[in-house]
């Protein structure tokens, strides 16, 4: 699939429920309902399908440091990633939304030493983080870093 032909303006979002609740008014308000989520950040991810080449749209917490926003592939605690997770580490050019700000990211998973830095500071946003981490052992929950 060429950069061209990627939709990035129309994605799937989730199935009917909470979350696709959470990103119509996100996106109905450019993020002045939903950005704050529970009284941490949320951003929305736009992902490139690994499967079907179509862009997908998902609702995350997120932590910042500098021009970095730092995400956790959760999956709340399932044994295996997340399909955004698995879809970026496939094509790592990313859209976010983020508040108002929609912009262009490259998403990498963070290296062992970024993970040990940012866990923390991830789980402190979110304590059930550990929690998951705990339910999908022995898989590891990756970090990601988008940064534009």
């Amino acid at each position: 699939m060429h950069a061209l032909d990627i939709d990035w303006d129309h994605p799937a979002d989730p199935l009917p429920g909470p979350r696709l609740d959470h990103v119509r008014a996100y996106v109905a308000t450019a993020g002045a309902d939903g950005h704050l989520w529970h009284g941490v950040p949320t951003l929305l991810l736009t992902t490139l399908d690994r499967t079907t080449g179509r862009t997908v749209r998902t609702p995350l917490i997120y932590g910042e440091d500098a021009d970095r926003l730092i995400l956790v592939a959760a999956a709340y605690g399932a044994p295996d990633h997340p399909s955004w997770y698995r879809n970026l580490t496939a094509h790592p050019e990313v859209r976010l939304q983020v508040g108002a700000a929609a912009f262009k990211a490259t998403a990498r998973t963070a290296t062992p030493p970024e993970r040990e830095t940012y866990w923390e500071a991830m789980t402190a946003l979110w304590p059930a983080f550990d929690d998951y981490q705990a339910a999908a052992a022995p898989r590891e929950l990756p970090l990601v870093i988008v940064e534009r």
